[in-house]
């Protein structure tokens, strides 16, 4: 057996900056930070792809339009609304849908009290399946508004995806949430904040794999010379994300009690659609 001072006991301060009542958590800025280094991905990958204007015609005259600036708007509330909503609908429908103040709690970041008052606690709950969903769908509405490609923007969005992915997973462990199965790995964490015992960090596996994923997509795209806008990319990412996904489920605990007792629980079930879509896109790229 492995001794206790082996394990990492992990009890980090979940606000960086706290003034007062007002904090800034860690979660937050890891979120930011992943958003912030998609943008700058993405905007390389445009301007390296020569497709940050579309030249349109207006009135008989032909204009170019910026198409690369309302991006991370259609990005930014595709899943920011779509991990919520997916949260709320797949993990936790029997609170979210059983009233109309938890219906509010959906889309405003606040909670009703007990005692009639409303606490804000900013959106506690996001699902990345829901937010996969939430982003497809806010990329064809860009597509479909800006004329750009679908296929291509699909594809460099999948190269820079793992980038945002990886630090929301090192956000959910300065959270300590979305915790594993106990064991007895001497790399196992002790998360204080929710018990004693020592446990999978299914967070760090998750940031460490997004991490790589990310670089996998880059050598094919800087080394191997893969094309934009086959789906490839959008393919190979999801494909790796939610396969990897699937699988280190099985060091994860629980995150709602109707997943107790199930041969494969909702992340898992939620998995499969996604990596069949991704395989049929990496074999449909070769066409």
């Amino acid at each position: 057996m492995v001794q206790l001072l082996n394990y990492i006991v992990w009890n980090p301060d979940i606000y960086a900056i706290q003034i007062g009542n007002w904090g800034l958590r860690w979660y937050s800025l890891c979120w930011l930070a992943g958003l912030i280094g998609a943008y700058f991905m993405v905007k390389w990958l445009f301007n390296n792809q020569n497709i940050t204007t579309i030249t349109t015609t207006v009135n008989g005259k032909k204009v170019e339009k910026n198409v690369f600036d309302p991006l991370f708007i259609y990005c930014f509330l595709g899943i920011l609304i779509g991990a919520r909503l997916g949260h709320c609908i797949f993990y936790q429908p029997d609170y979210f849908l059983t009233s109309g103040q938890h219906f509010i709690e959906m889309f405003l970041p606040i909670h009703f009290m007990t005692d009639g008052t409303i606490k804000f606690t900013g959106y506690e709950g996001l699902a990345s399946h829901g937010g996969t969903i939430g982003l497809m769908i806010a990329l064809w509405l860009y597509c479909k508004n800006t004329g750009v490609k679908m296929w291509q923007v699909l594809d460099n969005i999948a190269i820079a995806t793992p980038i945002t992915a990886c630090f929301i997973r090192l956000g959910n462990l300065m959270n300590s949430e979305i915790i594993g199965k106990v064991t007895s790995v001497p790399w196992a964490f002790i998360f204080e904040k929710v018990d004693k015992y020592p446990r999978h960090p299914g967070q760090l596996y998750e940031a460490i794999a997004y991490a790589v994923f990310f670089f996998v997509g880059w050598y094919f795209y800087r080394v191997a010379k893969k094309k934009v806008g086959t789906g490839f990319y959008f393919g190979l990412c999801i494909t790796l994300i939610f396969t990897f996904r699937f699988f280190i489920e099985y060091t994860k605990d629980i995150q709602v009690n109707f997943e107790s007792g199930m041969l494969i629980n909702m992340g898992q079930i939620l998995s499969i659609p996604f990596v069949i879509l991704g395989i049929y896109c990496m074999f449909r790229s070769k066409k």
